[in-house]
C-alpha cells in the first residue's frame, strides 16, 4: 500500500499534505534565519536557540509522519506479513531519528 511503485498510491499524509508543506516552509524560513544570524555575527547562544527550535519543529513533523504511517500503512496493511514488515520498517525509521546527533 505504501511501497514505491509505478502507479502513485495515496500516502498516509496525503490528506494533510498542504499543512505538512506549510510547516516545512516555516522550518525552511527558520533555517534561513539561522544563516542570517551567522552572517550578522549574532551571539552564539541565540543561534543555538534557533537551531534547537528548528530541530524541534522537524521532530514534530517526523512524529506526525510516523503517526500517519502507523495508521495508514501499518494498520492498513491487509496481510499480517505486510503489517509485520511495515512495523519493522517504521521502527528502523524511529531508530534513525533517535540516533541523531
Amino acid at each position: 500500500m505504501c511501497d514505491v511503485s509505478e502507479e502513485p498510491t495515496p500516502r498516509g499524509y496525503s490528506a494533510t499534505k498542504d499543512q505538512l508543506k506549510a510547516r516545512l516552509r516555516r522550518i525552511e524560513g527558520q533555517v534561513r534565519g539561522v544563516e542570517k544570524m551567522v552572517d550578522d555575527e549574532r551571539y552564539c547562544i541565540d543561534i543555538l536557540t534557533q537551531i534547537s527550535a528548528a530541530q524541534a519543529a522537524l521532530d514534530k513533523v517526523a512524529l506526525g509522519l510516523l503517526d500517519q504511517h502507523a495508521h495508514h500503512c501499518v494498520l492498513g496493511a491487509e496481510a499480517l506479513e505486510d503489517r509485520d514488515e511495515k512495523t519493522k520498517e517504521m521502527m528502523a525509521a524511529v531508530g534513525r531519528l533517535m540516533r541523531r546527533g
